[in-house]
């Protein structure tokens, strides 16, 4: 598939809102025994538990910035906006919930949701240094033209992780570090990309 049209009706067809994406993970954890299988999928299963609340804390905390509602609201014509993820994402949960506040701003933002994994072929059209990584925003005009792509993270984030991964550190430690980092933040960098895309 390499027509942005044909993905845009794809996505406005088969792609699910937030709230639905976060009644599936609801539905999901209150089924966990039952999914639990091996330690990998354990693992993926207490990701998703945490990144349930880290998601709950900032749909109850955020609020927009006068500037980003600002350009927001400038937004005159429908627009799509893509969001490639998973529930046992870690930066998914730190980052989609503020874009999702932000999309709420304007009735012409269309805010849908598809899962990684099962439309492979789809996130290949936007890999990360030739990899996978999630989330991926990507904003589509009516016609299906493409008007910016965001993530995995933000620029000041995957300066950090690339920083800690050369200086030795594990995948445990620097995600620690990562996620009191956005703590820190509280979308405020999020927010400052996402003026830059809209300018």
């Amino acid at each position: 598939m390499n027509n942005s049209i044909e993905l845009l009706k794809r996505i406005k067809l088969s792609g699910i809102s937030f709230g639905e994406f976060i009644k599936n993970t609801d539905l999901k954890l209150s089924n966990i025994d039952l999914l639990r299988k091996n330690d990998f999928e354990n693992k993926l299963l207490e990701y998703t538990k945490l990144n349930q609340k880290r998601t709950e804390r900032i749909l109850k905390t955020y609020k927009p910035n006068d500037e980003i509602i600002k350009a927001i609201s400038k937004i005159d014509k429908k627009q799509t906006w893509l969001i490639i993820t998973e529930d046992w994402c870690g930066d998914s949960a730190q980052n989609v919930p503020y874009i999702f506040q932000m999309t709420k701003l304007n009735k012409n933002i269309d805010f849908k949701i598809i899962y990684r994994d099962e439309n492979l072929d789809v996130i290949d059209q936007y890999l990360t240094n030739g990899g996978r990584a999630i989330p991926k925003i990507i904003g589509f005009d009516e016609e299906g033209n493409e008007v910016f792509q965001w993530g995995p993270r933000p620029e000041t984030a995957k300066l950090l992780v690339k920083e800690w991964k050369e200086s030795g550190l594990a995948y445990s430690e620097f995600s620690e570090k990562l996620h009191l980092w956005y703590g820190k933040d509280r979308g405020k960098t999020v927010e400052a990309e996402f003026l830059a895309l809209l300018k």
